[in-house]
C-alpha cells in the first residue's frame, strides 16, 4: 500500500486541527481524517474562554461534600444516569482520589505547561488569516450570590497565582459595573484578568483548517473505524478506504479510547457530555467570560449571540443528549440575566473526553511505535490544542519538547488498571 502522507493525524477537533497545522508549518505531509468538518464536533461548544492560568483541576480537596447536592439538583452542574452508575463509578472513585492537594499541585502545574502561552499561540495560528479579531482581550469573572465564598486565600487562587495570574475580589457593586447584565443575585466576585475569549470557537475551528489546506495539508471527511501496524507504518481504516502512514496521532477525543483498545491499550477514558444554549438576540451583553460559581457554568457574548455552556453528564458515549439537561441549562441562564430576551434560543451537546486526573495523554504511545496520543483534555481542549499541536509536531519530527511529558503519558494508569 502507497503511504498517503507523512504523517496522519485521527480526529478534527481543536487538538487534531492544531497539530496537523504545527506539522504542515514545519513542512510535514499531513492528512487530517475526521467523520465531521474540521472543528465542528466539541471544539465548536464550548465557552470560549482562553485562560493561560486555568489550572485548577477539577478534582478539589473537599468536593466530594458538594456532589451529592449536585446530584439531586436537577439543574445542578453534574448528572448521572442511574443505569450508568456501576460503569461509572471506578473512574469516579480515581476521580476523587486525585483531589488530594498535593496531587492537585502537581496536576496544575502540568496544566500550566499546556495553558500558559495560549493566547500568544492562538494569535501565531490566526496570523495572516483575516481572521485575528476571533480572540479577543479579555478577563474572566467568577460570579458568587454569597459573598462569603469570594474568597482570595484558597487553593483554587493560589494554584492561579502560582501560574502568574492576578487575582482580585469585586464586591457587588464592582461587579455590576463591569458587568451591569448580570442578576442582582450577585454578590461578589473573582476577577482575573490577562485572559482571551474566542468569538466563535467554530470559526476558529475553520479559519484553521483552511489555513492547513493552503500549507498543503489535506483533510479527509470519513469515519475512522480501526488502527493496525503493516511493517513500518499504521494503516488508518475508514470507511472511504485505507491509509496509511510512518505516524499516526490519536486526536479523536472521546472516540479515541475504542480506537485504542482493540491495539492491547486500555485506559480510563470516560466520555462526558456538555451542553451550549445560544441566544441569538439577547439584548444584554457580556464584556467577559463569566463563570457561575454555585451552577458552574459560564457564559460569553460572541459574534452569533450570548452563550452560555457548561454542564458534566455521565451516560456513556452512545447516550443521546438529555432534554431536561439543556432546559436546565437555559433556565439557569435566564436565571443568570433577569433581562434576558425571550427570543430563539438554539442549542447543542457534544462529548468531552475526561481522564479522572484531569490531565490529557499526549505522547509516544506504549509498546505502539510511530502512534502518538493527543487526547482526553477534558474542560481544556480548546486552551490546550495550540500546545497540544506543538508538543505532538515535536514528536513526530524527532524534536525533543521543550517540556517533561511525564505527566501526560499513557504509563501513568498502569499502576491502576
Amino acid at each position: 500500500m502507497k503511504q498517503d502522507a507523512a504523517a496522519i493525524v485521527v480526529g478534527g477537533g481543536i487538538v487534531g486541527i492544531c497539530s496537523a497545522l504545527s506539522l504542515a508549518e514545519r513542512g510535514v505531509p499531513v492528512c487530517l481524517v475526521d467523520r465531521d468538518a474540521p472543528g465542528q464536533g466539541a471544539s465548536m461548544g464550548n465557552a470560549g474562554v482562553i485562560s493561560p492560568f486555568s489550572v485548577v483541576p477539577q478534582s478539589l480537596p473537599g468536593l466530594w461534600k458538594n456532589i451529592p447536592s449536585w446530584l439531586i439538583d436537577p439543574k445542578g452542574p453534574v448528572s448521572v444516569r442511574l443505569a450508568y452508575l456501576p460503569r461509572f463509578l471506578p473512574w469516579a472513585l480515581s476521580f476523587l482520589a486525585n483531589g488530594n492537594e498535593a496531587q492537585v499541585r502537581r496536576t496544575s502545574a502540568a496544566m500550566d505547561t499546556l495553558n500558559h502561552d495560549n493566547i500568544l499561540l492562538y494569535r501565531k495560528h490566526l496570523d495572516g488569516t483575516g481572521e485575528e479579531r476571533l480572540i479577543r482581550d479579555s478577563a474572566y469573572v467568577l460570579a458568587y450570590r454569597d459573598a462569603a465564598k469570594a474568597r482570595l486565600d484558597t487553593l483554587e487562587n493560589d494554584l492561579r497565582r502560582a501560574s502568574g495570574a492576578t487575582v482580585e475580589y469585586l464586591s457587588a457593586a464592582e461587579l455590576h459595573r463591569l458587568e451591569p447584565a448580570l442578576s442582582k443575585d450577585y454578590s461578589a466576585a473573582i476577577l482575573v484578568p490577562g485572559q482571551a475569549r474566542a468569538l466563535s470557537p467554530g470559526r476558529i475551528g475553520a479559519v484553521l483548517a483552511a489555513k492547513l489546506r493552503d500549507l498543503g495539508g489535506r483533510i479527509v471527511q470519513a469515519d475512522v473505524r480501526a488502527l493496525r501496524r503493516e511493517g513500518e507504518d499504521w494503516v488508518v481504516e475508514t470507511s472511504i478506504g485505507a491509509m496509511q502512514a510512518p505516524s499516526v496521532v490519536v486526536a479523536a477525543g472521546a472516540w479515541s479510547r475504542k480506537l485504542l483498545e482493540p491495539l492491547g491499550l486500555k485506559l480510563p477514558l470516560e466520555s462526558e457530555r456538555g451542553y451550549h444554549a445560544v441566544f441569538r438576540d439577547p439584548g444584554v451583553n457580556l464584556n467577559n467570560s463569566v463563570m457561575d460559581m454555585d451552577l458552574k457554568f459560564v457564559a460569553s457574548s460572541m459574534e452569533m449571540g450570548l452563550r452560555a455552556a457548561g454542564t458534566a453528564e455521565f451516560s456513556g458515549l452512545d447516550r443521546p443528549p438529555n432534554p431536561k439537561r439543556i432546559a436546565a441549562l437555559t433556565a439557569n441562564a435566564r436565571r443568570m440575566f433577569p433581562d434576558l430576551r425571550a427570543g430563539a434560543v438554539e442549542t447543542w451537546s457534544g462529548i468531552r473526553p475526561s481522564f479522572p486526573d484531569s490531565l490529557p495523554v499526549i505522547g509516544r504511545l506504549p509498546g505502539l511505535p510511530g502512534l502518538i496520543g493527543a487526547f482526553g483534555h477534558s474542560h481544556w481542549g480548546f486552551m490546550m490544542g495550540p500546545r497540544t499541536g506543538n508538543i505532538v509536531a515535536d514528536l513526530v519530527t524527532g524534536r525533543s519538547p521543550n517540556c517533561d511529558l511525564t505527566p501526560y503519558g499513557a504509563e501513568r494508569f498502569s499502576k491502576n488498571p
